[in-house]
């Protein structure tokens, strides 16, 4: 996006927003008849997501849209990315990631947070165990944290009580702590103690004869610091910039959210916006050394709308694309979610290949769906539920791993040949046409037993008031006290000052610049700037002094 551009879309700033009138009933029935009004408002709209839309506070959520629209849900798994060797395993260690990305949309209710203004920005970290790995390569990785025993049909998450936190931690800290819980950590399981894989059972039990161990860099108490920060970098259309590093692993997460958003009938869909290509995970080192995996997004629909009982569904596909690394072949995937009936329980299902592209070869990017990769380029398929287990199963001679190095290709079986470029046959109807009796199926992941990683986030006190939970402190404090006159005056508040900026940069014929991503995101992958490099460093060092200090402290105070 140039300044030009940025010129153009604050012209629209200033024009007055469409509006939902507060009904004055907090209650459930007074929601659903705001709700009911605000489709209406919608039907016929291309894209809501575009529009100037104030909505009462009664029907916000209390925490800001950059912290609550995030892909590191899981950052354990988004750092074991780079863990492995093999490029295939490294292809269904990017699946893993991409199925829990959104693990927030299982775990708790379909709601709307607060519109990100201009210029407003949030920065969190996460200090996870590292994912533990079988012997086994085909076996997935044990997480150490916020997991429990995985349900009996493994196709739905077990039950869960959701509530905010009752010390409204989602906005408040103390300043005898570094951190304050989120919004998505009032998510928390019925039955903590079932927990079967918790970091104190795993720590006791003998692992050492079934596990592999990984010695990356983590830090003393053997946690891996992930960061992110992001930014809102365009207000009309609403665009942000993300960034997320995990250093001891070398992996980074990067890209620019835009949504388009329209009702089609009862239902509201949203589907990524012209800016958005998907997000982009990097390898910076280790054995995946230059990789680039592009993961593009699906299309979500938003169901019960006027039941006021939210559910979402997935339809359309994800595909995945590494790029860069060793020469020799690469994989792709495709992951095709299923088209849920209009009668009947939605299932959540979904199905996928994981196939092979040769270098200089460009066909593949016509391979859309699973009908279109030819049987002799697939190296594996995988199935099941994107709310619960998915199982994988190779299928071809590319997802086995090398049995000798070499610098040329990654991976390169010297046990079997690979398929070429040009020995190919007919694409296969469906997934179910590539499966063989040769292999078993694996467990990829089962989402059933995972819940969402709380963030830890810099105490009110020390953030800048263009940080998100400073900027929107004042309604969300309302918003828990169910104060909601008041929180929609606050909310008005903000809006307005944002159209004020607006209104005085146009007459100063000056362009919004932003301070943490530079503005070029025509190839949808963002950039730090300077201030943003600065931002992502100190969220790396963030509570470091103070544990040091913490422990002078125990050092010096004699013991008893």
């Amino acid at each position: 996006m140039t300044s030009q551009d940025g010129i153009m879309q604050e012209l629209h700033e200033d024009d007055v927003p469409l509006t939902v009138p507060d009904s004055g009933d907090a209650g459930e029935g007074g929601k659903l008849k705001m709700i009911v009004q605000l489709v209406k408002k919608c039907l016929g709209v291309k894209d809501i997501a575009a529009m100037r839309l104030s909505l009462p506070a009664s029907l916000l959520e209390p925490i800001p849209n950059l912290e609550f629209s995030h892909y590191l849900d899981r950052p354990d798994i988004f750092a074991a990315v780079n863990d492995y060797e093999d490029a295939f395993d490294r292809m269904l260690a990017v699946i893993r990631f991409t199925a829990t990305k959104d693990l927030k949309y299982i775990r708790g209710k379909v709601c709307k947070p607060y519109n990100s203004v201009l210029g407003e920005h949030f920065r969190t970290h996460w200090d996870v165990p590292p994912v533990v790995h079988p012997i086994d390569s085909d076996e997935p990785p044990v997480v150490q944290t916020f997991v429990t025993a995985p349900t009996a049909s493994g196709l739905a998450p077990p039950e869960f009580t959701h509530g905010m936190p009752s010390d409204a931690a989602s906005i408040k800290s103390s300043k005898s702590t570094r951190s304050s819980k989120s919004f998505m950590s009032g998510l928390t399981p019925k039955s903590p103690s079932t927990a079967a894989t918790s970091p104190q059972q795993l720590a006791d039990g003998d692992v050492s004869a079934q596990m592999s161990q990984l010695n990356l860099g983590e830090s003393a108490d053997g946690k891996l610091r992930v960061v992110y920060l992001t930014e809102q970098i365009s207000h009309h259309p609403p665009i942000s910039a993300y960034y997320a590093v995990c250093p001891s692993r070398s992996v980074e997460m990067l890209g620019v959210d835009q949504i388009s958003a329209k009702v089609s009938g009862t239902t509201l869909k949203v589907a990524p916006g012209s800016f958005n290509k998907g997000m982009f995970v990097n390898i910076t080192g280790g054995h995946g050394e230059g990789e680039r995996y592009q993961v593009t997004h699906p299309v979500a629909s938003v169901n019960g709308i006027l039941r006021g009982s939210f559910y979402i569904t997935v339809s359309d596909t994800t595909i995945i694309t590494c790029t860069g690394g060793r020469h020799g072949h690469k994989f792709r995937t495709i992951i095709e979610y299923k088209e849920e009936s209009w009668l009947g329980k939605p299932h959540f299902l979904l199905e996928g290949v994981i196939h092979t592209v040769f270098e200089g070869d460009t066909q593949h990017e016509e391979w859309t769906r699973i009908k279109h990769v030819p049987h002799s380029r697939v190296a594996a398929v995988f199935d099941g539920s994107w709310r619960g287990l998915i199982r994988w199963k190779r299928v071809g001679p590319g997802s086995y791993p090398a049995t000798t190095s070499s610098a040329a290709s990654s991976p390169n079986p010297s046990h079997i040949a690979l398929p070429s470029a040009s020995n190919r046959s007919y694409g296969a109807a469906s997934k179910a046409d590539l499966t063989g009796p040769s292999t078993e199926y694996n467990t990829l992941i089962d989402l059933s037993t995972l819940w969402v990683v709380p963030k830890q986030v810099r105490p009110l006190e020390k953030q800048l008031p263009t940080e998100s939970r400073k900027l929107w402190e004042g309604v969300t404090s309302r918003l828990l006290k169910k104060e909601f006159s008041e929180a929609t005056r606050e909310k008005v508040v903000i809006e307005q000052r944002q159209r004020d900026e607006a209104a005085e940069r146009k007459k100063k014929g000056v362009s919004f610049v932003p301070q943490y991503f530079e503005e070029d995101i025509s190839s949808g992958v963002s950039k730090l700037t300077e201030e943003g490099r600065k931002a992502v460093e100190e969220e790396l060092q963030e509570g470091e002094e103070e544990d040091e200090d913490q422990e002078q402290t125990e050092v010096k105070t004699p013991r008893a």
